[in-house]
């Protein structure tokens, strides 16, 4: 395959042009955009920049669009709760107990992200508790009910320094 420094290859057989990174980074950015703004800002028209998006979600380079809130304002009217960051080693590590621990811990709402990791612990979680006897049902239900759980080691969140869903996508120059 021949580089070509306007696009950037991905995994996938489908090819990324200056224009369609323009699109994902301002998108990803602010989502809330209309077509008329974001076809401005990346200089293209309405009809091209809303088919092109509209290629970009269909293709899944966009996986969804949500709204991030404001944890501290969220926090002084709900309660801050916990924040849990688990390290999670299973006894037997096959696909077949990866996968159904895995299964288990991404039906929680409480578990915000799931990683499997290597090496060291086989899952890194993110975990949003309302309080720590919440929390302490949580991992009853997921780690203490699963004999495969070999070791669990939670580290609480005192303050978040950063949080960002970004990926460095600008195009090349």
């Amino acid at each position: 395959m021949e580089f070509n420094s306007n696009k950037i290859y991905f995994m996938k057989s489908n090819e990324l042009d200056a224009i369609d990174l323009q699109l994902l980074d301002s998108l990803q950015h602010d989502a809330s955009l209309s077509n008329v703004a974001l076809a401005e800002k990346v200089n293209v028209s309405p009809p091209t920049c809303l088919r092109r998006v509209k290629r970009l979600m269909e293709e899944g380079w966009i996986e969804r669009q949500i709204a991030v809130l404001n944890a501290d304002q969220l926090g002084a009217t709900l309660g801050h709760g916990l924040t849990a960051l688990v390290e999670v080693s299973l006894d037997k590590q096959g696909s077949e107990h990866l996968d159904a621990f895995e299964a288990r811990a991404v039906t929680l709402d409480a578990v915000q992200q799931c990683w499997r990791v290597s090496p060291g612990p086989d899952f890194m979680l993110v975990v949003q508790a309302a309080d720590m006897p919440h929390y302490l049902n949580i991992s009853q239900a997921l780690f203490t009910q699963d004999a495969n759980v070999r070791n669990v080691k939670a580290f609480f969140a005192t303050k978040r320094a950063k949080f960002s869903s970004t990926w460095p996508v600008r195009a090349a120059s």
